[in-house]
């Protein structure tokens, strides 16, 4: 029997990530120039343990910093951030990954470890890639037993 692909094997391991002292107007340049709409905030509590406290998202500073008209300047990650992130183990499999984005209703989830540390990112992306992936290996085979027949 095939074992399930898990959220350690597909997440995308070189995270950005914040704390909760960074400046709206530093997070928003380091989402731009890492090309990310989303960083997890994590606690440091030393360079290889980096513990998962919340999520911000591009979304997250348009309508708290832009739409309000306040100054990114003066407001700080924590101020704004979803401390109420959803994550999921390095052991959970597609489907509890899915479960847990459809179930908070968000497009991204910080994979953890054992403590609580951040391991990685799954994102939507991530997982339509890897489902076309397998309907594509699903349609060669489908596409195979048809030329056998004939």
């Amino acid at each position: 029997m095939i074992t399930p692909l898990t959220a350690g094997e597909i997440c995308i391991r070189e995270v950005v990530f914040s704390d909760r002292g960074m400046l709206l107007g530093e997070a928003a340049r380091l989402m731009r120039s890492q090309h990310v709409g989303s960083l997890v905030v994590v606690e440091e509590r030393s360079p290889k343990e980096r513990i998962v406290v919340g999520m911000i998202t591009d979304r997250d500073l348009a309508t708290a910093v832009v739409a309000l008209e306040r100054d990114p300047r003066a407001i700080r990650v924590g101020d704004v951030m979803s401390g109420d992130v959803v994550t999921v183990r390095e052991q959970d499999s597609l489907l509890d990954v899915l479960s847990a984005m459809r179930r908070k209703k968000v497009r991204r989830v910080p994979v953890t470890g054992a403590r609580g540390e951040l391991i990685g990112l799954v994102s939507i992306d991530d997982l339509l890639s890897v489902v076309a992936e397998q309907m594509q290996a699903l349609a060669a085979a489908v596409g195979a037993a048809g030329h056998h027949e004939t």
